[in-house]
């Protein structure tokens, strides 16, 4: 009896989200997702699947990242123009943005009150509301 094939979760997450499964796509999807949750760059990512012999471009690396989010599989968090993480956990939450290490850390969405929200344009809805904090290390 065998186990279960290599990219078996990493298929059935890909078809669930309507995305056609093609080589490139599932070894993104294995490298992102057969980890805890976490916030990866681009260029971060792309280094991973170069160290897996994943034969992929940076260009491929972000059109396939933008699928991800098109597909509710992933969040972009933007921390600076030009400056993307990308977070494969897709719940309520918002972030500690670590400056000196570039890192992000999770803050549970029930943890922030966020109150006084004005209203959005005429013919618009809020979709989210993210909340980053910038932190330093204190030199005290």
């Amino acid at each position: 009896m065998s186990g279960p094939r290599p990219f078996a979760n990493a298929l059935e997450m890909l078809r669930s989200a309507g995305l056609r499964p093609t080589r490139q796509r599932l070894a993104l999807a294995r490298l992102l997702f057969d980890k805890a949750d976490r916030h990866v760059t681009a260029e971060q990512l792309h280094g991973e699947a170069v160290s897996a012999a994943v034969p992929v471009s940076l260009a491929t690396v972000y059109n396939t990242l933008h699928q991800f989010i098109g597909a509710g599989l992933l969040r972009e968090v933007v921390v600076n123009p030009g400056r993307s993480y990308f977070d494969t956990n897709v719940s309520d939450h918002h972030h500690f943005f670590l400056e000196e290490s570039g890192r992000l850390v999770d803050i549970p969405g029930d943890r922030i009150d966020v109150s006084n929200v004005p209203l959005p344009p005429a013919g618009t809805a809020i979709r989210r509301v993210d909340v980053i904090i910038r932190v330093e290390r204190d030199e005290d």
